[in-house]
């Protein structure tokens, strides 16, 4: 809507995209810090509780904490985006079919969790990775045949591209997605754990985006420009919000839970905002929170099926800390200082290529 007033008005103030990704970022978080109190009351009186893994000792007080409160701050950065962004540009409706897909996806499993109060019920392994895979393939899709989206591959440090993936790129386009969204789905296990690094991830992420878009800056720091690219941020901004918002009731002790409704949904994101900044290797760095906790799963799980021993006292790996006798917050707070610090060195790739 306000694209459309300096459109219509020839309010200029309103052109720039990080003007109207301000205004999107407290537009989302004042909804979120709205309406999250009265859906933690409508949850607790429907008891949509999140179903606790009973074997971690230090959760059992978490028990009746409500779940699914991802939905709030989705729909928060949609109502944001469609406020603030431009609605005709290809990136943005990319970039919520992705939230709005993913959200629907980890939805379906909340819920299927929540009515049998069981954590390992819900959607089935196989027709959760079968939906996230065609959701994947269709935004991938969407990129390659209805933008100007290059298909080339880029590594950090390198001035140009490695070759071209050509339709390729729809196959890895669609593991980024799945990976990332898998990734943070695992990380949030203890509370805020996941919200602070993908909103440090989407700062870092918008920077480049952002500069990718301008084809001055693309220029200066030889980065590719890509035309129309800049105005996603406005969406990872509202995103910003809504997590801040969400995060005002999520830090520890936890009021409430994102579910995979919000995890899954936000791990897309960061993935969509590393394919538009073609950034899909250094998302690695940014995201290494979640990076590390799914190598911890993976190692746990290969260990035991080859070796029949463990590689940690339980995985994802801040499980691992907690049997070891550590605080939750002191766990929350060191994850938080890791992804800051990556993500630091993640923007200093910039200047040197």
């Amino acid at each position: 809507m306000l694209y459309y007033f300096h459109k219509l008005f020839d309010i200029n103030l309103l052109h720039y995209i990080s003007v109207r990704a301000g205004i999107a970022f407290f537009i989302s978080f004042c909804l979120t810090m709205f309406l999250m109190p009265k859906y933690i009351r409508w949850a607790k009186a429907k008891k949509a509780n999140q179903p606790i893994n009973k074997w971690v000792k230090a959760h059992e007080g978490k028990q009746f904490t409500p779940t699914m409160g991802g939905a709030v701050f989705i729909v928060a950065t949609v109502i944001s985006s469609l406020f603030t962004a431009n609605l005709s540009n290809i990136y943005v409706i990319g970039g919520l079919l992705t939230l709005i897909g993913f959200a629907a996806v980890g939805m379906k499993d909340d819920l299927g969790k929540i009515l049998s109060g069981d954590n390992l019920e819900g959607l089935s392994a196989k027709g959760k990775m079968a939906l996230l895979i065609v959701i994947s393939a269709v935004i991938s899709s969407l990129l390659v045949f209805a933008s100007n989206m290059p298909t080339t591959f880029y590594v950090p440090f390198l001035k140009t591209p490695l070759f071209d993936m050509g339709y390729w790129s729809i196959a890895f386009w669609v593991l980024v997605f799945i990976a990332s969204s898998n990734a943070v789905n695992l990380t949030d296990g203890l509370d805020g754990l996941a919200t602070v690094p993908t909103i440090i991830g989407l700062f870092t992420l918008g920077i480049f985006v952002y500069m990718s878009g301008h084809a001055i800056m693309a220029n200066y720091l030889l980065l590719p420009n890509i035309k129309g690219v800049g105005e996603v941020v406005i969406v990872a901004a509202a995103l910003s919000g809504g997590l801040l918002g969400f995060l005002w009731y999520n830090s520890y002790p936890a009021e409430i839970f994102m579910g995979d409704t919000g995890s899954l949904a936000i791990g897309a994101f960061l993935g969509y905002m590393a394919i538009l900044a073609k950034s899909e290797v250094l998302l690695v760095l940014i995201g290494i929170v979640f990076v590390i906790e799914t190598l911890s799963v993976i190692l746990q799980v290969g260990s035991y099926k080859l070796r029949k021993k463990r590689v940690f006292l339980m995985a994802p790996i801040h499980h691992h800390f907690e049997m070891k006798g550590w605080a939750e917050s002191k766990i929350i707070v060191r994850f938080w200082m890791i992804a800051f610090i990556a993500n630091l060195l993640a923007l200093i790739t910039l200047k040197i290529r």
